[in-house]
């Protein structure tokens, strides 16, 4: 028995970023044209969401801005070599990383759903006590009820100032 991998299109999610000496009109169009390799692959795209112009972690190619974008595919493994050699040779793109992504059943998203759900709910019952709790520390103090008067205060000190044991 052999123990090979299903045939037929993976799912990939691909992150690559257009150079800065376009404009943003410009770098739509380069992400189109990206889109249309993928498609002329035999890709389909399933995702394509334009992040914008973003400063780069490190210059590439002298340039310190870059427009990103991530797109998800289903490709055939055999057509991702020849899909990663023409970005390479693509003078657009600056940079791009292609990774495989686990393809998710709906009861899998459900459960991610209901996570999320548990977690924002619980989020917002502990920064609704820690509003509580400002608010409180935010309260004036009330004001002691049995202040002792000057006079008194004077009798204590003179009393203190004249005893003996002190020296």
């Amino acid at each position: 028995m052999s123990k090979s991998k299903s045939s037929g299109p993976a799912r990939y999610e691909m992150l690559f970023i257009i150079s800065n000496r376009f404009t943003e009109d410009e770098a739509k169009k380069c992400v189109a044209k990206v889109e249309s390799i993928i498609t002329q692959s035999e890709g389909k795209i399933t995702a394509s969401d334009f992040w914008g112009k973003k400063k780069l972690a490190y210059p590439i190619s002298h340039e310190v801005y870059g427009y990103y974008n991530l797109v998800e595919f289903d490709l055939e493994r055999i057509a991702l070599a020849k899909l990663e050699e023409k970005l390479r040779l693509d003078n657009e793109v600056l940079r791009h990383l292609i990774v495989a992504k686990k393809v998710k059943t709906d009861e899998q998203l459900q459960k991610e759903k209901k996570i999320s759900d548990k977690i924002s709910t619980k989020k917002a019952a502990i920064e609704k006590e820690q509003k509580s709790q400002e608010e409180k520390a935010s309260k004036p103090k009330a004001a002691k009820k049995d202040k002792a008067d000057l006079t008194s205060l004077d009798e204590k000190l003179e009393g203190i100032l004249n005893a003996n044991d002190l020296l």
